[in-house]
């Protein structure tokens, strides 16, 4: 006999989290706690936000979202350059909309800050324009390594958490440091400093190392199937290469190289693959030190129970 559906009570956490690495079955748990829970997918991939991304970044088709609305895909052009700060305000406007109606907001993805930036109460300084034209002048002349060897030396810990090669990332923190004349860590909160701006329940999605290596090698071989280097070619004609966040997604970085010239699509393919094992370990270890995360198995024998983990969570908080 099948199970009456999950009601949640009105002492239920107002938003549901859904976080963890790439390729561990985040969104397939977001449709499935949507659908018990009566709410609404609220995107945090900061590259499922582009439209026109959809096979390289693994968004999910329709029919697989089995009528679940999913809010904040396809909402920028690839030429625009993302901003956690318009994120945040977008993803705010979405979740107090759902709120609003009573339905459960369900955050579902692996981009940290975004996720942060949702649902805690950071504050994100301003840009300025000339500060940025001229931070970005120098990066187009130097290269992303001396403008890195810089924030070292000014924010070790910023410099730490940012990869060499993120000029855009790099800019940005550069920038935010000449603006307020502090360092660039110090606009976040400070570890174990909690400023939740909603009741929410994080839920982690936790994969064995070797099995998560395994799907992020085997998705990568289903999207050159899908298409990916045609997606690609068709993103170049309309701007992709000189959009400084979107150009720089995994996978479409590689297969720009490639449309160059500038390696083999086979190599473009490998070095994808290998990108983002590493992109995941990251992914993990931000999520880890948050200590608010719940974490489920994700690995295959566990998958058909998950979706019933996480509700169990969610009834659990209700009673807490």
């Amino acid at each position: 006999m099948n199970s009456p559906p999950f009601r949640p009570s009105p002492s239920a956490p107002q938003v549901v989290a859904v976080v963890g690495p790439t390729a561990a079955g985040k969104s397939d748990l977001g449709v499935a706690l949507a659908r018990a829970l009566d709410g609404e997918v609220v995107n945090a991939d900061s590259m499922q936000l582009y439209r026109g991304m959809d096979i390289g970044t693994a968004k999910l088709t329709p029919g697989e979202r089995r009528g679940v609305r999913h809010r904040l895909l396809d909402v920028w052009d690839v030429t625009v350059a993302a901003s956690v700060a318009e994120y945040q305000r977008l993803a705010r406007e979405e979740i107090d909309a759902l709120l609003a109606r009573g339905r459960t907001p369900v955050l579902v993805g692996g981009s940290g800050l975004y996720v942060r930036g949702a649902l805690d109460a950071l504050e994100f300084p301003g840009t300025d324009p000339l500060v940025r034209s001229r931070l970005e002048a120098e990066l187009d002349e130097h290269g992303p390594g001396e403008l890195h060897r810089r924030l070292a030396a000014a924010d070790p810990a910023a410099a730490a958490a940012i990869l060499p090669g993120n000029g855009r990332r790099i800019v940005r923190a550069l920038e935010v440091m000449e603006i307020t004349g502090r360092p660039f860590t110090a606009q976040l909160p400070e570890p174990g400093a909690r400023r939740d701006v909603y009741d929410t329940l994080y839920v982690g999605v936790d994969v064995p190392r070797p099995e998560l290596d395994e799907r992020i090698a085997h998705r990568v071989d289903v999207m050159w199937e899908a298409g990916l280097v045609e997606e690609v070619r068709a993103l170049e004609a309309v701007g992709l290469r000189e959009g400084r966040t979107a150009s720089r997604a995994l996978g479409y970085q590689q297969v720009l190289a490639a449309l160059a010239g500038e390696c083999a699509e086979e190599d473009a393919r490998r070095e994808t693959v290998r990108a983002t094992k590493r992109f995941a370990r990251r992914q993990d270890s931000w999520f880890r030190r948050d200590d608010r995360v719940h974490w489920l198995s994700g690995a295959a024998q566990d998958r058909d129970s998950l979706a019933g983990h996480a509700l169990s969570l969610v009834e659990r908080a209700v009673t807490a």
